[in-house]
């Protein structure tokens, strides 16, 4: 099977239709080497920001303290080598306080909306064990939309 090697380099000089055209085994070997690649790829971009922060997290975090911001850009000199270094805000709310407040705001007769997003959803389990006349009610509001397809090559053998 060693003529059957293809890389994921090799995808950038073949068109759609000639990756389509290959033959199944080919397709199996390229997805097997794709994921190995990707997987290579996110373990090597881990182990490098971990060096990159281990290099400039002191200086980053003390720029940032200089500068007053616990969150945003700074940049850094390296010699010729510039270092942006975002610092990104990642923000939860607890659900059952933000209930409580959204009640209280309604009881005081404003509008919840003025002060928070309002989102409504149904998950599908429970919309689809539902009494027929229930999911009549809502189906008006729901939309179904395809997402994006996902493949999973395996050969098997024909014993």
């Amino acid at each position: 099977m060693s003529d059957l090697t293809l890389l994921p380099a090799d995808i950038g000089a073949m068109s759609v239709g000639q990756l389509a055209a290959l033959p199944p085994e080919q397709k199996a070997e390229l997805s097997r080497n794709l994921d190995e690649a990707l997987d290579w790829l996110k373990k090597a971009r881990a182990k490098f920001d971990a060096a990159l922060d281990a290099a400039y997290g002191e200086q980053a975090r003390g720029a940032r303290q200089e500068a007053g911001k616990d969150f945003g850009v700074i940049h850094l000199a390296d010699g010729p080598l510039r270092v942006t270094v975002d610092q990104p805000k990642r923000v939860s709310w607890d659900q059952a306080q933000l209930a409580a407040i959204a009640k209280r705001i309604a009881a005081s007769g404003e509008r919840i909306e003025d002060y928070l997003d309002v989102e409504f959803s149904v998950s599908e389990a429970r919309f689809n064990s539902w009494p027929t006349a229930l999911r009549e009610q809502f189906e008006a509001a729901r939309t179904v939309k395809p997402g994006k397809p996902s493949f999973r090559l395996a050969l098997v053998s024909e014993d």
